[in-house]
């Protein structure tokens, strides 16, 4: 959740990093069975929070006319590693395309939907576990949850079958 809000590994080890330490300081007496709710409770307002810290920097280094730090773009070293999962390379092409076309479609989604279908669809949450982890109403759960489907829908249409 973190990697695609930010659009960075660096930045979402960081935001997890510093929700990993916030949880454990907390809410370590608490009972296991809460945990998971409160964690992603937390990763909401930490990644909430590096938007408007990016948001500050973006500003501060557009005004003093500074290159961003997004604008050194590598190439990952790991994208020419071969997938020795999949026997079947056109298989393998095929999940490939499809994870890259979900993860560039699940940034693209307003931060709320992003947020309610990772808990649902990923994470196994319900309806009232969300809630509380983005610290909203089940019903707005629910229309973030659909229109995140709804959408993914629409831009991957040409995956389905």
């Amino acid at each position: 959740m973190a990697r695609m809000a930010s659009g960075s590994p660096d930045d979402a080890l960081d935001i997890v990093q510093d929700t990993m330490l916030h949880f454990a300081r907390l809410y370590a007496n608490r009972p296991e069975g809460e945990w998971n709710v409160l964690f992603y409770k937390i990763l909401h307002s930490r990644i909430t929070d590096w938007y408007r810290r990016t948001a500050v920097r973006r500003r501060f280094h557009d005004w003093f006319g500074k290159p961003r730090d997004d604008e050194n773009d590598e190439e990952d070293p790991m994208a020419r590693v071969a997938d020795s999962t999949s026997p079947d390379p056109a298989e393998g092409v095929m999940r490939q395309e499809f994870t890259g076309a979900l993860q560039a479609a699940l940034r693209k989604l307003p931060l709320r939907q992003q947020q309610a279908f990772v808990l649902r669809a990923w994470e196994g949450f319900d309806t009232a576990q969300t809630a509380h982890a983005m610290g909203c109403s089940e019903g707005s759960v629910k229309t973030h949850y659909s229109r995140a489907v709804h959408a993914l829908q629409i831009k991957l249409e040409e995956f389905q079958t």
